[in-house]
């Protein structure tokens, strides 16, 4: 037997549990992404989120009580609750034109996370499903559609957002190629991709020549990731500067009927949304809480308490549209509506008249998604404070619109070499599938 020297046995004794290591993870990687639940995943392409920014009222709106009395500080609904389409669920008395089609809706009463009450650390975990932390950025739902499916056409972006923004919304760890285009009114496209009226097709290919050009000369000097990302956005920036996409802002070529169904600036970024998922955006974000129309937006303290209605009422006619619009379009089974905000209120009133922040139990609306629709998931006590039956995570929620577009909510994901699942081990709601 040849004799082993000293070298080749430490070598030896360092690469058999390196080796042993790298199976463990392998396998500890593959536990990861094993998926518990066997209902079928669904079959949406797009998501539509529309954000009420500020805190909406569940009891207020999408989960009613009993009247209180703001005034006399005595806890319960600021308004009367009416029936729906759907048996045995009621909504607001300012929510009309979606109560009759609540039948395309579903209803999570039970949504909840233990983050502190205040709204930058509330929406965070609303948009990343975690945590914020000191060693990672977490991407956005939105983000994270876009990187496990991309635009449904090479001349869309897969993600846009409709308000103003901020690393909530962005791409984290996975890149600008999984970040958003972004816009803050309707009246025209992203005004960097507008091109000079003084420069006609021959000139812009000229222009497009000589950036290419240039572009070649300066990557083979600089390969940093850096770099290729900002390249990447060049691209992408030339791609939608195009007719195809650009046209989606022409809002003004829609009937006056259907423009003028769809209300204000809110409605016309809703009819927007459905104009660019047609040519192949995969995820929207609409803000909603634009100029704070009430006083406070959906932060609803003191005198915004006194006018929450006008953004309810403006959220009905918008909603109500979108939904019969998609629907007329043959696009509402394929198209998942989300209308989040980053925690509800609590029954009871301040001093003030208004409410204050609560995380424990709030209302999501889902709509169309080609979902087991017209059912409400989930029971809270008797003012809306507590969750009595059907508790659903951030990351359940954040599982459900994942598994409504067939992608494995526990799919891994790299930031650099650490593997991190998709979704904080959520679980899509299964009542939603079957």
């Amino acid at each position: 037997m040849k004799p082993v020297t000293r070298r080749q046995f430490i070598a030896n004794s360092i690469a058999l549990p390196t080796a042993a290591l790298a199976t463990n993870r392998l396998c500890s990687e593959e536990d990861l992404e094993h998926m518990p639940w066997t209902f079928p995943a669904g079959k949406v392409e797009h998501v539509i989120m529309v954000w009420l920014g500020g805190g909406s009222c569940q009891i207020d709106t999408w989960d009613p009580k009993r009247l209180g009395d703001a005034k006399n500080r005595t806890a319960g609904s600021y308004y009367s609750p009416i029936d729906t389409a759907i048996a045995g669920t009621q909504l607001c008395e300012h929510l009309p034109r979606c109560a009759n089609i609540l039948d395309r809706f579903n209803i999570l009463r039970t949504v909840h996370h233990e983050i502190i009450d205040e709204h930058a650390a509330a929406t965070n975990v609303m948009h990343t499903g975690r945590k914020t932390t000191g060693t990672i950025t977490y991407p956005s739902i939105g983000s994270a559609v876009s990187y496990h499916r991309a635009a449904a056409s090479e001349k869309a972006p897969p993600y846009v957002l409709i308000g103003y923004p901020n690393v909530t919304r962005g791409p984290g760890f996975l890149g600008s190629k999984a970040g958003f285009m972004y816009l803050t009114e309707t009246a025209e496209g992203p005004a960097g991709l507008h091109r000079s009226p003084d420069v006609n097709d021959q000139r812009q290919r000229r222009r497009e020549a000589l950036l290419a050009q240039v572009r070649r000369d300066f990557l083979a000097r600089d390969t940093s990731q850096a770099i290729a990302q900002y390249d990447e956005t060049i691209s992408q920036a030339l791609k939608l500067a195009g007719p195809q996409f650009m046209s989606a802002f022409e809002l003004d070529k829609e009937p006056a009927v259907l423009r003028n169904a769809y209300g204000g600036e809110f409605g016309q970024r809703c009819l927007l949304s459905r104009r660019l998922i047609q040519r192949g955006v995969r995820f929207i974000e609409v803000s909603h809480n634009l100029n704070f129309v009430n006083g406070t937006g959906w932060d609803t303290h003191d005198e915004g308490q006194l006018n929450q209605h006008i953004l309810i009422q403006e959220l009905d006619h918008a909603l109500a549209t979108l939904v019969t619009d998609l629907e007329q379009k043959k696009f509402l089974d394929k198209t998942l509506i989300v209308v989040a905000s980053e925690f509800g209120r609590p029954a009871g009133f301040d001093a003030g008249g208004g409410r204050g922040h609560h995380s424990k139990c709030f209302s999501v609306a889902l709509a169309g998604g080609g979902l087991n629709n017209g059912i409400t998931v989930g029971t809270t006590d008797e003012l809306g404070m507590k969750i009595v039956d059907r508790p659903i995570s951030v990351a359940d929620l954040h599982a459900t619109i994942h598994w409504s577009m067939g992608t494995n909510p526990r799919k891994l994901i790299y930031a650099g070499d650490r593997p991190v699942p998709t979704t904080d081990q959520g679980t899509p709601v299964k009542e939603l599938f079957v």
